[in-house]
């Protein structure tokens, strides 16, 4: 499986709609959180993802500074229940991380991450920045990741 990295104006339609099946499909059915995942920023984003066949094994919406937040961030992340236990989460970390600081020059990466998957983003070097919140019911955490230019 390979894994592609698109911007919006990139994607087909055919990849766009099983893009958003897929983030809806876990983020507001699996996880029983009604919230408008439509929300304009997948226009300015870079889609990171692995397919199998047509479906979506792994995704992350990647966005530059200053569209969300002040930095690069990394968002909807997913790996897809059938994926899930395989590695993927932690490839898909690695590409985000590797195509925000390479590609993007950046330097520093946010990640709004559900409160659960801290210690896993913590394992590529994520801090913690805020006490846990809800946001649209569910726990998160804010946190950075500080890269050292190469």
């Amino acid at each position: 499986m390979d894994w592609i990295s698109k911007s919006f104006e990139e994607l087909d339609t055919e990849e766009l709609y099983t893009i958003i099946r897929t983030r809806i499909d876990v983020f507001v059915v699996e996880q029983h959180c009604p919230y408008p995942e439509l929300d304009g920023h997948d226009y300015q984003a870079v889609h990171l993802f692995c397919k199998d066949g047509e479906s979506i094994v792994a995704y992350a919406r990647l966005l530059p500074k200053g569209t969300v937040y002040e930095y690069a961030s990394i968002g909807r992340v997913l790996v897809h229940k059938s994926y899930r236990g395989s590695g993927y989460a932690k490839q898909l970390l690695q590409k985000a991380i590797s195509h925000i600081t390479e590609e993007w020059q950046e330097t520093t990466i946010k990640i709004q991450g559900q409160e659960y998957l801290r210690h896993f983003y913590a394992s590529f070097g994520f801090k913690e920045i805020s006490e846990v919140y809800l946001d649209d019911g569910i726990p998160h955490v804010d946190m950075l990741l500080t890269t050292i230019p190469q």
